[in-house]
């Protein structure tokens, strides 16, 4: 049974459909008839609006819903596609089924658009394909979606999608990926059902012997670049250390860490340096070191002095263990894993994006 509050958020998401056709050159748009007579018992449709343009009369058959992700957008176009068929034939050509939705993935949208189906959401975006009258409005998604989005990539649920990418061709079973991400089961579990939602995910078996893998890992990766690039930075301590250059500086780090029992992992320029070269060489040493009281005694062994300008080291202070998942080492060293190295990259300036498509072609490879 529809609720009061769900009935409240259809109307609502109607009028906000509603506003946007009437914002239209040349559209002249009839009240909504809400929750029309069917034909299918089992099927309700949620609203017809009959709108003008183009000298022709078109009929829009409205679902509505909260929110939809591809899976979602088959059993609806199934839905629809069964009124539709079941239309008069005379007035067929003048109808267009249409999902409304406070917000549609991208996976979705591309989905419907592929199948002549409309959309709307409350971001703006609208597609229309009627004959004499093809409507196509593309905005940034709502707010609702972005955030969903966004908290993928952040905090526990981070570690996660790291732990898929890092061993990207294997299937893992909850239990076993929230050990391997150092994550509560719960974590794993609500991160690969919001990851299935965008069909990021391969799927077999059922209920505890279910697995996942990832279906496409450069997709999640590149999803992960623009979340990357519309966050905020992480704030640096920078350094100048009269230890001449980059290699000596990094090794001496790694020493002085060793010796105080200091988590570190090196990252951005000089890791990608590592794995795959790219330049003739690179001016500083960046890493992510773990918070202690023994940090300031570290600067102090190195001879670190706090600088604004010509920094050879970048520090970033971190109580988190989780940016230090998936590290490698190599030689004497802790580098952050590529893929950390590849989205830390994107952000350092200077060649940095170069040396990260070079990384993630030569190195990642996906």
């Amino acid at each position: 049974m529809m609720t009061i509050d769900g009935y409240k958020s259809e109307r609502e998401t109607v009028e906000r459909l509603l506003e946007a056709l009437r914002e239209l050159p040349d559209v002249d748009v009839s009240a909504p008839l809400m929750e029309p007579a069917q034909n299918h018992a089992d099927y309700r449709l949620d609203a017809e609006i009959e709108f003008s343009a183009g000298g022709r009369n078109h009929f829009l058959l409205v679902e509505v819903r909260k929110s939809v992700y591809p899976r979602d957008a088959q059993q609806i176009l199934w839905q629809l596609n069964r009124y539709v068929a079941d239309t008069h034939a005379e007035r067929k050509k003048q109808v267009v089924p249409l999902l409304a939705a406070e917000s549609i993935s991208p996976g979705a949208k591309d989905l419907l658009k592929s199948e002549n189906c409309g959309y709307f959401d409350t971001g703006g975006s609208l597609f229309i394909p009627a004959r004499g009258a093809y409507i196509y409005i593309d905005k940034p998604p709502p707010k609702t979606l972005q955030k969903s989005v966004r908290g993928l990539f952040r905090g526990k649920r981070s570690q996660v999608l790291h732990a898929l990418l890092i061993r990207h061709g294997e299937w893992f079973g909850v239990k076993e990926l929230a050990e391997f991400a150092e994550v509560s089961p719960a974590t794993a579990s609500e991160t690969l059902s919001a990851l299935e939602r965008f069909e990021w995910l391969t799927v077999k078996g059922q209920g505890p012997s279910k697995e996942r893998r990832l279906a496409d890992p450069g997709a999640l990766l590149d999803e992960w670049q623009k979340q990357t690039l519309a966050a905020r930075r992480q704030a640096y301590r920078r350094f100048y250390v009269p230890a001449g250059d980059t290699d000596a500086i990094a090794h001496r780090f790694a020493d002085t860490c060793g010796r105080l029992g200091l988590d570190y992992t090196l990252t951005e320029q000089y890791a990608a340096q590592t794995y795959a070269p790219f330049l003739s060489s690179v001016s500083r040493v960046a890493c992510r070191l773990a918070f202690g009281s023994r940090v300031n005694e570290l600067y102090a062994e190195m001879e670190a002095r706090p600088v604004n300008e010509g920094a050879n080291l970048d520090v970033i202070e971190t109580r988190s263990h989780g940016e230090f998942l998936f590290r490698e080492r190599v030689g004497q060293l802790w580098l952050a894993s590529p893929v950390q190295v590849y989205l830390d990259l994107l952000r350092s300036g200077g060649r940095g994006k170069e040396m990260a498509e070079h990384l993630r072609r030569e190195r990642i490879g996906f």
